[in-house]
């Protein structure tokens, strides 16, 4: 089995990451319609520098490949990083690799995993998050998730001739309504 099923949703689950997907990483993280919205365009990946990068992610913190349940297929990835167990916050990073699979969303269900997992289960009470201001798909999705911008750095961020800013968005225990995770986590009686 390639992979495993840490967090479960409704049309997707969130895996451990495997190494048996390192050349589809490298294509994505080298394919401009992924990289624009990351703001990492101007970066080019190798396999070996990518396969570096995934073993980091495997062996340190909370990082997931985003798996769809149909199929078993790979189409993404999603982590929770920089925790501070003492303040009880951390910043949340995902990414659709493939095209056809955006707009379907996968990233907002992939991310109120993310939430559940960070809220109900690691006790975070801020989990924040950075976005371009261009990438309005992404800002939707995770409002609808529950997020709300709390910070922008303007014109942070040059890319064809032009200037945008960098959003920061922030969701908060207190505001997180989801059912994810109940069904796996005591109940009160």
């Amino acid at each position: 089995m390639k992979y495993f099923r840490k967090l479960e949703g409704e049309r997707l689950f969130l895996s451990p990451i495997s190494m048996d997907d390192l050349e589809q990483y490298t294509a994505w993280m080298n394919d401009l319609s992924t990289t624009v919205q990351l703001g990492n365009a101007s970066t080019h990946v190798s396999l070996a520098s990518e396969k570096e990068y995934l073993e980091k992610l495997i062996r340190e913190g909370h990082n997931y490949a985003i798996i769809l349940k149909s199929s078993e297929m790979l189409i993404g990835n999603c982590s929770l990083f920089n925790i501070n167990p003492v303040h009880r916050t951390a910043e949340v990073g995902i990414f659709i690799g493939d095209e056809k699979h955006r707009g379907q969303g996968y990233g907002a269900e992939a991310l109120e995993l993310l939430l559940a997992y960070g809220f109900k289960i690691l006790n975070l009470n801020n989990i924040m998050l950075k976005v371009l201001s261009f990438n309005q798909r992404a800002i939707r999705s995770y409002e609808k998730v529950g997020f709300r911008i709390f910070g922008r750095r303007s014109q942070a961020f040059y890319l064809n001739g032009k200037y945008y800013d960098h959003i920061m968005m922030e969701a908060l225990a207190q505001d997180f309504k989801s059912p994810l995770l109940d069904d796996v986590l005591p109940q009160e009686l």
